[in-house]
């Protein structure tokens, strides 16, 4: 696919991942223990033969620059080629500095699309959790003459309201599209996945982007229906959008099954990533780990139980985690049990702490609709004092610490904020700069 030009789509804040993107943009999220979501995209790029590519960034950028550097974990270090990173500009006078919408993303780098000259630009989402051959959906775009293919599946009914909804005829040619529709008219929803030929891409750019805001399913997708040859390519195979708290925490515990819908031991197409310097999992003499994934690094004197253990994270004897993710460089002290919650990188839970505690699913009081089914959230760097109780559905932002908690139990549905914590979340990005996160 040498004539092809990859451009992913990663500067999304990711809101409904909530304290886990205050800090990070969400296709730098950590996933599966040693892995990030934008491994996904760049890895299925690579395995197509598609080395060249661009990586539109824009919300706090840092952590996913670092993660990508060069390329080479993906062997994208080239000099035709590779990965390049593409950041919101100051362009003419009058025009805004920031990507303003998915489709005004790639119309601020038409230079670089036509500097680069391919015969066809596939747009990806930085941030899902999938193994495709993209060249097989190239193949299919030549072969139809489209301007446009997209592809799309199936989704549950209900979750149908959160994706562009397709319909076509019998040739496959697409007939309709709504994006997000309140009233899905069906669960056959665009994965985010677009194949463009390179000059109706810049056409259409042109002609229907403006510089306040710009997006392929409002602006772009429907006028091209009207005028152009836009296909579907149907993808039967897994894809998973974790663009909620729920949806990422049990897409994560899905890849501890004994069988796993996503093999991520396929040696044939495998997913790369930038992977810590870290020895061996070490297991003490009274540890125990079932059902779980653990990462390099990690040191386990207690029991780990249907969970995703990160590098480098400590579990001291007594300790029980289980139905939870832990990212890296995190401590569970002796005798705390963690049960059913998502723990960001260098917290600390004290010794004989209980989170995941009881029955009572209060939605969260300032999150109602992100946290109802009894998972807790805690964000990068908090430390949670010893003998702590939290319940269920709770919120805990960076940096808290001791001073932060008012006595030593956390009701369900309860929020515990630093000062600190509460300027990351607010998108203070000196905040986030000064703290080097």
């Amino acid at each position: 696919m040498s004539k092809t030009l990859a451009l992913i789509l990663a500067g999304g804040r990711g809101t409904r991942l909530d304290v886990l993107s205050a800090h990070r943009a969400k296709p730098s999220v950590p996933f599966a223990g040693k892995f990030r979501l934008i491994d996904f995209a760049l890895s299925n790029c690579v395995n197509s033969n598609i080395y060249n590519i661009g990586v539109l960034t824009q919300y706090l950028p840092l952590s996913l620059n670092n993660h990508i550097g060069i390329g080479k974990p993906w062997d994208l270090d080239r000099k035709r080629g590779g990965v390049t990173i593409l950041q919101p500009f100051r362009g003419k006078p009058g025009t805004t500095d920031w990507y303003e919408g998915t489709a005004h993303a790639i119309y601020k780098n038409r230079s670089f699309i036509r500097n680069q000259n391919p015969d066809e630009v596939v747009i990806l989402s930085g941030d899902h959790v999938y193994a495709m051959d993209y060249g097989k959906m190239i193949e299919f775009h030549r072969e139809k003459g489209a301007d446009l293919t997209i592809a799309a599946q199936p989704v549950p009914y209900e979750d149908a309201s959160r994706f562009g909804i397709l319909d076509y005829n019998d040739e496959m040619e697409v007939t309709d599209f709504v994006e997000k529709p309140a009233d899905p008219p069906s669960n056959l929803a665009s994965m985010g996945i677009y194949v463009f030929d390179k000059d109706r891409l810049l056409e259409v750019l042109e002609k229907y982007c403006s510089e306040e805001d710009s997006d392929f399913g409002h602006h772009i997708i429907p006028p091209m229906i009207e005028e152009n040859k836009v296909f579907l390519y149907e993808f039967d195979d897994y894809w998973k959008d974790v663009g909620t708290l729920e949806a990422y925490w049990q897409t994560n515990l899905d890849l501890a099954k004994p069988i796993p819908e996503l093999n991520l031991y396929n040696e044939e197409w495998k997913l790369h990533t930038r992977s810590e310097e870290k020895p061996s999992v070490k297991l003490g003499e009274n540890a125990s780990a079932s059902k779980s994934l653990i990462s390099n690094g990690s040191i386990i004197n207690g029991q780990v139980r249907n969970s995703v253990i990160s590098p480098g994270v400590y579990i001291e004897e007594g300790a029980v985690v289980k139905n939870s993710i832990i990212f890296n460089d995190s401590i569970i002290r002796s005798n705390s049990v963690i049960d059913k919650c998502i723990i960001d990188k260098e917290v600390e839970v004290k010794a004989n702490c209980k989170i995941g505690y009881g029955d009572d699913l209060t939605p969260n009081k300032d999150k109602p609709d992100l946290l109802t089914n009894g998972l807790n959230v805690i964000a990068k760097r908090a430390t949670i004092p010893e003998g702590t109780v939290i319940e269920r559905n709770c919120r805990i932002f960076s940096y808290v610490n001791v001073e932060d908690f008012n006595g030593n139990n956390v009701s369900s549905g309860s929020t515990i904020v630093s000062e600190i914590g509460q300027k990351v979340a607010d998108g203070d990005e000196d905040q986030v700069r000064e703290l080097n996160v």
